[in-house]
């Protein structure tokens, strides 16, 4: 803490937060890890040892490799690394190889490439307005909101403890948002492009990303009522977008559900965060119709709606009762006993730093949570007790093995859905922004 003060008042206090959350993450690199571990190891063989014109063909491991190129060539481009760790990881046939060197430097390698992660948050800050709350930093917004990216309970145990490389790929996403917010439009469509070429689960928002672009870039001018300006129109800019983003249709990119706040971007348009609320509600929307098949795809909403949390009050609420619920739907990843402390000791701590910090940062307003909401969140505790504490021990663990997970999934998905229609209520309600010409 001490050291933490120094830097503080030095004006490095990002530093020390991002050096803090790094020495947590060397902290955790023996704990459990999943199976994704074992696909990375494989896919970094694969990449290393094959040509190019094998990579998608290659099924000796049932852990073929299934992302886009681009992720392909950044698995090949780490291997050249690891060889000088373990040159045995790197054989296609040494299924389910592990060593401690192996383990090393695939826990190293996701900590490394955070680096892009912890820059994009920097970036992200600048775009925040500053001049709110009080005097202290850890009042201040742009403070705030890097603990609540930097530290984010779900991003630790899904990528340093489960094992996967979601941090540098939120940092393309976080870093192409950060560029819209900045008016620097190419850019911005041009990292999330190279994203999609990374991952193809971020199609979710493809529809807000471009909806927002050529609304708010290849038509330069709007009227004085917000409406759009017809005769403002680009076809220059338009042809630039094409030449970079390949860009699908919105219905046939995510569920039906997620049209209404795409079709708000176009006719009232709420600048930078009205593009961030779609880009949620798009990622919620899809998240809510494939809960089972990718669970850890809750972090696609949250990670961005920490951006609108040190805005409004109204979207702190939004944030808090989204993060607790989708961090704590998170829990059943790490299923062995020796993680258990640690996840509830890092779920609390962030849960009770980001109400208290939220709180703080709008305590001249209305409380961010009404009495229903309170309870709800409050009863996140005696499920825990049960599922962890309580069922193990009955005598239906047997039977009924699937209880806990069951009980998990409902709980959560009613305070998910709940932010979920709360954040669609505001884009909906929301006036447009009435500027009459665009930067």
């Amino acid at each position: 803490m001490a050291a933490f003060g120094i830097a503080t008042g030095g004006g490095n206090w990002f530093s020390a937060l991002a050096l803090g959350v790094t020495f947590l993450k060397c902290l955790l690199i023996p704990t459990y890890h999943s199976t994704d571990f074992e696909v990375h190891r494989n896919w970094l063989a694969i990449t290393h040892s094959l040509p190019i014109s094998q990579w998608y063909y290659e099924a000796t491991s049932e852990w073929t490799l299934d992302y886009p190129p681009f992720f392909a060539w950044f698995e090949y481009a780490l291997s050249h690394v690891a060889k000088y760790f373990d040159q045995e990881m790197l054989n296609v046939h040494n299924l389910n190889y592990s060593s401690s060197r192996t383990l090393l430097f695939q826990r190293f390698s996701v900590i490394f490439t955070d680096a892009l992660f912890v820059y994009a948050v920097h970036e992200c800050c600048k775009c925040i307005d500053g001049n709110k709350a009080g005097k202290e930093l850890t009042e201040k917004p742009k403070f705030i909101l890097s603990v609540l990216l930097l530290w984010n309970f779900g991003l630790l145990i899904v990528d340093h403890i489960h094992f996967q490389y979601n941090g540098f790929l939120f940092g393309l996403m976080l870093l192409s948002i950060a560029r819209l917010f900045q008016k620097r439009h190419m850019e911005g469509a041009f990292l999330f492009a190279v994203l999609l070429h990374f991952k193809h689960i971020y199609l979710y928002v493809a529809p807000a990303y471009g909806i927002y672009l050529l609304r708010s870039y290849c038509f330069t001018a709007n009227k004085p009522d917000g409406s759009i300006r017809w005769s403002s129109f680009s076809f220059l800019r338009l042809i630039s977008l094409g030449l970079m983003v390949f860009l699908v249709s919105a219905l046939s990119l995510g569920p039906f559900l997620a049209l209404p706040s795409i079709f708000c971007l176009w006719f009232k348009p709420q600048g930078p965060k009205g593009f961030l609320r779609s880009l949620i509600l798009c990622a919620l929307s899809s998240f809510m119709f494939g809960w089972h098949v990718h669970e850890k795809a809750i972090l696609l909403a949250v990670l961005p709606m920490s951006l609108l949390s040190v805005g409004k009050a109204g979207d702190a609420s939004i944030f808090l009762i989204l993060t607790t619920t989708g961090h704590y739907s998170l829990f059943p990843l790490l299923f062995t006993a020796p993680e258990l402390p640690i996840k509830i000791l890092l779920m609390l701590l962030f849960t009770i730093y980001s109400i208290s910090s939220l709180k703080t940062l709008f305590r001249k307003e209305k409380p961010l949570f009404n009495w229903m909401e309170t309870f709800y969140l409050l009863g996140l505790g005696p499920l825990e007790v049960f599922c962890e504490f309580v069922f193990p021990f009955t005598s239906r663990k047997l039977k009924y093995p699937f209880i806990p997970l069951f009980l998990t999934s409902v709980y959560c998905a009613v305070g998910i859905t709940y932010a979920w229609f709360k954040l669609y209520v505001s884009v909906l309600t929301d006036p447009p922004v009435g500027k009459t010409k665009k930067q």
